[in-house]
């Protein structure tokens, strides 16, 4: 007679009943663990600048963030990132915006903030993004309910601020006609989406040998033609860069 064959010894595993983990398997695990923790410090960096009352982050918490990172409050990186964050309220970022942008920047502390500003930076810059990011920064700073212009002091400040560095002559020409004049007390969207429309379609060789102003749609600003050695043509022409009428 055939012996039996031995049974297996206690504790050994059963091989039809083992769970075998692939190589992809561990490395999603490890993944999402570490996604977790990410998170978790993101989400812990947020209640240290927030406000508990409100939950979220206020005008003085954002402040105290941007003197942790060395930064201005009034630097316009500050802006870039609550573009990056799709925040809502000027001034303040909720926890769902501010998870948006430090996971898009990859920072959980306020170190990897400050060095993913540069970054941030060249990415606003892109053409084919600085269009959204200025037409964002419009919308940011509509603070009242149904509110669709913004005054002229607060536009001069921000097209400082937005679009200086891309269109100095123009952003300074812009910027004293819309003091000295008395027609215009605010500017709405569409003359602020119109001015960088101009600014990027009329050639620069227009700016080098004209001193102009200009406000689109509607608003009449004087051009001044000057030659080489100075203003040789005091009579005012109106530049009308489009035929939309729009009225304040």
């Amino acid at each position: 007679m055939m012996r039996r064959s031995a049974s297996k010894k206690a504790g050994q595993p059963n091989s039809t009943n083992s769970i075998n983990f692939s190589p992809s398997d561990l490395f999603r695990t490890a993944s999402s663990r570490a996604s977790s923790k990410e998170m978790e410090r993101i989400d812990n960096l947020f209640h240290s600048y927030a406000n508990t009352s409100l939950g979220m982050i206020d005008p003085e918490g954002i402040e105290t963030l941007c003197s942790d990172m060395e930064v201005d409050h009034t630097d316009v990186r500050i802006l870039m990132l609550a573009w990056k964050m799709k925040a809502e309220k000027q001034g303040y970022f909720t926890l769902e915006e501010w998870r948006r942008g430090m996971k898009a920047l990859r920072a959980d502390t306020v170190s990897k903030l400050r060095k993913a500003l540069p970054e941030l930076e060249k990415e606003v810059k892109r053409p084919s993004n600085f269009e959204d990011f200025y037409s964002y920064s419009f919308c940011y700073c509509l603070t009242e309910e149904k509110q669709k212009s913004i005054d002229i002091e607060s536009i001069c400040q921000l097209l400082d601020l937005v679009l200086g560095s891309h269109f100095r002559a123009q952003v300074d020409y812009f910027i004293e006609y819309l003091k000295i004049q008395s027609d215009y007390k605010v500017i709405n969207m569409d003359q602020w989406m119109g001015f960088f429309r101009f600014c990027n379609e009329v050639p620069q060789s227009l700016s080098l040998s004209w001193n102009f102003l200009f406000c689109y749609p509607c608003v009449d600003v004087p051009l001044f033609k000057k030659e080489n050695i100075g203003e040789v043509n005091s009579s005012v022409h109106f530049l009308r860069y489009a035929h939309t009428d729009i009225t304040l």
